[in-house]
């Protein structure tokens, strides 16, 4: 939450100028307040310990948060119990008239596949034309940025000669902006993916902007230029274990699978893994919420501008 000021404090400038949110009186006295209405898009196969991983970062704020979970009805999830799909889950049909202050849509392995021949591509390309003009701040990861990328602005995916997978060390491109605010220069975020967005791709696109890269893990974090719109590559969420659960899963198949990179500690994987990234991905999530979500969506839903792009 912002720190509350005395407008002709002259503190204010200075907080300003480091990119920290200090609130005036004259604005806070003004301000109204209501639960954040968040609908959660969760493609993940496993998605009991998705939605727990993000929901746990969404917790983790002051802010009062209402999540609506929403699933693809044009495919059957075969990993995760249908009772908990009815009990806790939405279809797209109840939920299209409604409209939210964000969305987030994870990613899904299916990546390697072109869009077109995922077999719920049309209904997913409708839930991000209805997220046009029925939420105010998209947040997407992976795959989910991909296909967002891909439908709104035409920006392929390429498939990599390696997997990157492991957690990569990350530059913040933008000091200036609010979804770094509290970051360091450099951090760290995990990465399991075989295919990627180009950077070039993103930089020569005039409605996007790359906020965060890395030279072994490359685009990490972009937006489109009217901020209403995120595209996260890598998994700030992740659980201390995920990595090594997807590692050891492959090895036990008889896949052939490398060590995930500065994960294990001393490359060993007897010793467990080391968590270097917890913080950052906490982080952008609470950024995204109060400078994207919270401080900006229209206390009146109905009000809620529709994005021309």
């Amino acid at each position: 939450m912002p720190i509350r000021i005395p407008d002709a404090l002259p503190a204010r400038a200075v907080l300003e100028d480091e990119n920290i949110f200090a609130m005036t009186e004259r604005r806070a006295s003004t301000q109204d307040i209501r639960p954040l209405k968040i609908i959660f898009l969760n493609l993940m196969p496993a998605k009991i310990i998705t939605e727990t991983q993000v929901m746990r970062c969404l917790s983790n704020t002051p802010l009062q948060i209402e999540v609506e979970f929403l699933q693809i009805s044009s495919h059957k999830s075969k990993n995760t119990p249908q009772e908990h799909l009815l009990k806790f889950y939405q279809t797209f049909d109840e939920v299209k008239e409604n409209r939210y202050d964000g969305m987030i849509i994870t990613g899904t392995p299916v990546e390697l596949l072109p869009f077109e021949e995922v077999d719920y591509w049309e209904e997913m390309c409708r839930i991000l034309d209805w997220a046009r003009t029925n939420v105010f701040s998209l947040y997407t990861i992976c795959w989910g940025a991909q296909a967002a990328l891909y439908h709104y602005y035409g920006i392929p995916k390429y498939p990599l000669d390696k997997k990157i997978f492991g957690v990569f060390k990350h530059r913040v491109l933008s000091r200036k902006e609010n979804l770094f605010r509290g970051f360091d220069d450099y951090f760290y975020a995990p990465h399991s993916r075989h295919t990627e967005n180009r950077t070039e791709d993103l930089l020569k696109c005039p409605h996007l902007k790359l906020l965060a890269c890395s030279k072994a893990a490359g685009a990490y974090v972009a937006a489109s230029v009217d901020d209403r719109q995120f595209f996260v590559f890598g998994h700030g969420e992740y659980d201390a274990d995920t990595l090594a659960n997807e590692y050891f899963r492959d090895l036990s198949r008889g896949l052939h699978i490398e060590l995930p990179a500065n994960y294990f500690r001393d490359d060993d994987p007897e010793r467990g893994p080391q968590v270097i990234w917890r913080s950052h991905g906490q982080l952008l999530y609470t950024n995204w919420l109060n400078y994207y979500v919270y401080q900006t969506t229209p206390y009146d839903l109905t009000e809620l501008p529709p994005r021309r792009v």
